[in-house]
This record gives structure tokens, sequence and C-alpha cells, in this order.
């Protein structure tokens, strides 16, 4: 029986920037207390999991997640392994802006939810497109950019961990991981942007990505209260 691999995607938690519904791609903000609790929550809902290696984007917000997911784990001995291929899109000049003040004429075409846009693959392409036009610096990358950088840090984690049968923990961004999915899996059709400490689950084998989870949050389970009590 041929071995697979399995990914398990976790967006980081909730940031300031987040919460202040502002633009958040390669600009780093500390995670709010909410972010913190959710993603112990979510660590706990993972504990069982044998993860075989953690892997993160090199901003601060996805170590800082990976640590406490770990913290929560049956093996908290991993170690973290940032790579700036899983970065969140680079929004150039309007990194930390309002998202309403950035996109006024796009308010109509493209749904935003945090700092993110929702929508369906061509709503993503507009809004990331767009984005490096109007841009005064053209530094913010477009689709294209985006997806190449992100898919060779996929190949590269591919390449190490295909057929091992290895269950590999990937730390980074709402787009990224969307965009990865979108990319990867025939049927993929969600248009609703992933939640903060959110899990989407995918699995690599015989040459076909399968996906059994996304944005999932069900498996959150409450911290334990300070006396020690069990769930």
């Amino acid at each position: 029986m041929s071995k697979g691999v399995t990914f398990y995607f976790v967006r980081h938690g909730e940031t300031y920037l987040n919460l202040y519904n502002r633009m958040q791609g390669w600009t780093n903000a500390p995670l709010t207390q909410k972010g913190i609790e959710n993603i112990h929550k979510s660590g706990r809902g993972l504990a069982e999991i044998h993860f075989d290696a953690v892997y993160t984007s090199d901003l601060q917000r996805t170590i800082d997640t990976a640590e406490i997911i770990i913290s929560e784990n049956q093996n908290p001995n991993l170690e973290i392994h940032p790579m700036k291929e899983f970065r969140e899109i680079f929004f150039g000049s309007f990194e930390g802006l309002a998202s309403n003040e950035v996109w006024p004429n796009l308010s109509q075409k493209v749904s935003l939810k945090y700092d993110l846009p929702e929508g369906d693959e061509f709503d993503i392409r507009l809004m990331l497109n767009t984005l490096k036009e109007i841009d005064p610096y053209h530094h913010a990358e477009n689709y294209v950019e985006f997806w190449e950088r992100v898919e060779s840090g996929l190949l590269i984690l591919l390449n190490k961990h295909a057929g091992t049968d290895q269950n590999i923990l990937i730390v980074c961004h709402g787009m990224t991981i969307r965009n990865l999915l979108n990319g990867l899996v025939a049927d993929f059709n969600e248009t609703k942007q992933l939640d903060n400490a959110s899990v989407s689950i995918v699995e690599y084998k015989d040459g076909q990505f399968r996906m059994s989870a996304y944005g999932r949050t069900s498996h959150f389970k409450e911290i334990a209260e300070q006396s020690g009590k069990k769930d």
C-alpha cells in the first residue's frame, strides 16, 4: 500500500492588526490575548496528533503561534523551521493601512474580512493584481509573484516528506493557506476566508491532494483551569 503525507495548515492567531482590520502582510503585530487563548484551544484539539515536523513563515506571529501549539502537543520538543516562502502576501506601501481605505473602488467586487479578501479565485486575482497596480512604489506582490513564492515552499516540503506517512504542521497565513489549497485541491470551491487559529488538513498521496478539513475550529478545546481540572 502506497504511503502519503498529511499537511496540517494552521492560520496564525489573531493579532492587533487583524483586530483593527488593517492590512497585514509582511508587517508584524503582536498576538492579542484572545488570539493566544484560541491558539491554546486549537493546540489542545490537535494534541493527540503526532507531528513529525513543524514549519512556519519567518514572520513572528506564525512562530509564536507554532510555539504555543507545540506546547500543547504530545511531542513538545519539536523544532520549528521558519521559511520565507510561506509569508503572507506583501501589501507594499499599503501595509498597516485600514482595509476600507485601501479598497474603496473595489468594495462591491471584493469582500474583506479582517485584512484579507473573500470570494472566488477571480476576486482574489483581481485584488492582488490591482494592489500592485495602485501601489505608488509597485512593491506589492501580484497574484503570480505571490503564488510562485508560496508554491516553491510547498515543493521543498514535498521533496522532503512525500511518501513518508508523516504528519506535517505548517503554521502560516490566511491567504497563503487558501491559495495553496486553491492551487492544489482539484475540487476546491471555498470562498470564505480562514479564521485565525483554524486548521485545514490535506493529504498528498498517489500524486493527488485530498482535503479533509477547511478552516476547522470545531476541534478547539477549552484551556484547563489553573486548579488542574480536566476537560
